[in-house]
């Protein structure tokens, strides 16, 4: 039986696009479609199992680039009707891939970011190699799909892509297993009976999500209220972020245990999130806390944020880098929380089905259960 649709990315296995393929996958599969994973050695995503009607098919090559040879004898091997690929390095791969092959697989590329933010901070070269294949390569595809409507405004002005061109779906985040592994036993002192209150964070320890405002914003609270930080995930800043807390005197009442395979016990049982980042393009996080019933507070950055709490409807809104106002909107959230069916409702429409759904139909599947 024929492929009906290939996806090609090289993640690095915990991130957000892991997330987002390990639930998109297995809800397209069981809509009834037969789905290829093409891999790159040493890259996600990964599947602990398989789901039926799902193959991992190794390319056999350590990066993108080599894997493009491999990629176009698949590609004129098995002939699926549609390929979905993740990142601009993987886009362009998958785009010249096609080319080469002669086959008339549609192409679907996915950027999952704020393009113009992430790539402010990039080298200049860089800049130009990824807007430039913006503009003159993604045209080729036939859909370019995005998280948000931030995030599709922004890479309409970025690379000068027709907006109408540029698909938002919903990415795939709420899910039954989420709510499963949500009821997992919390083996933490912190969250025992009478305990103070978590804060929590969640994310790699990196600029983009900022949590060195998070913590001073922390600090402020923790001025007048008694209360924690927790924060789950690793990365470069761990260091700059252990001295930040001890120079805030914080050090106590802050922790940092790591990355944390089943991160949804402490979302259930915190008393607030936070997102601080400086850039998204649609935070999965965000959306699995308030799936979790959890009040929860955001900085209000490029993209997702506002559209995900509808302006600050359903918990507040703060700009991006301001400790004070961020340090208020958590207060806000402990003394009044935002009541646990509104968190729950404005997150609604990020299911794994009804994400499957609308990236089948950005990719032009027409006919499905």
């Amino acid at each position: 039986m024929s492929t009906d649709l290939a996806v090609f990315a090289a993640t690095s296995g915990h991130s957000g696009v892991d997330r987002v393929l390990g639930n998109l996958v297995p809800a397209i599969a069981r809509l009834g479609l037969r789905v290829d994973v093409l891999g790159v050695e040493g890259h996600g995503p990964t599947f602990d199992t398989l789901p039926d009607g799902v193959r991992h098919l190794p390319l056999g090559a350590r990066h993108v680039n080599p894997a493009i040879p491999a990629l176009v004898r698949y590609l004129r091997r098995e002939r699926p009707e549609a390929l979905l690929c993740d990142k601009d390095r993987v886009n362009r791969a998958a785009l010249f891939a096609r080319l080469l092959a002669r086959v008339p697989t549609r192409v679907g590329v996915r950027l999952g970011t704020t393009v113009s933010v992430n790539l402010a901070s990039r080298g200049a070269f860089e800049r130009f190699v990824q807007r430039a294949s913006m503009r003159w390569i993604y045209p080729l595809a036939d859909a370019v799909l995005v998280p948000s409507a931030g995030a599709a405004d922004d890479l309409a002005a970025y690379a000068g892509l027709p907006r109408e061109r540029i698909h938002v779906v919903p990415s795939p985040i709420v899910t039954g297993r989420m709510r499963a592994r949500a009821q997992e036993a919390l083996d933490h002192p912190w969250f025992a009976a009478g305990q103070p209150p978590v804060v929590l964070g969640v994310g790699e320890l990196s600029e983009r999500k900022d949590f060195a405002t998070l913590l001073r914003a922390f600090a402020k609270l923790r001025a007048g209220l008694d209360c924690r930080l927790l924060i789950l995930g690793e990365g470069r800043r761990r260091g700059e972020l252990e001295r930040l807390a001890a120079e805030l005197g914080v050090a106590q009442d802050v922790a940092l245990p790591g990355f944390c395979t089943n991160p949804y016990p402490y979302m259930a049982h915190a008393a607030v999130f936070a997102l601080a980042s400086r850039w998204e393009g649609m935070p999965v996080v965000l959306i699995e806390a308030l799936a979790l019933g959890t009040p929860s507070v955001a900085c209000d950055c490029p993209s997702g944020p506002r559209e995900v709490l509808d302006g600050g409807r359903h918990g507040p809104l703060v700009p991006v880098g301001d400790a004070d106002a961020l340090a208020l909107a958590l207060r806000r959230q402990l003394d009044v929380p935002t009541p646990a069916e509104r968190s729950r409702a404005a997150v609604q429409g990020y299911t794994d089905e009804g994400s499957a759904r609308a990236y089948l139909a950005a990719l032009g599947f027409r006919e499905f259960p």
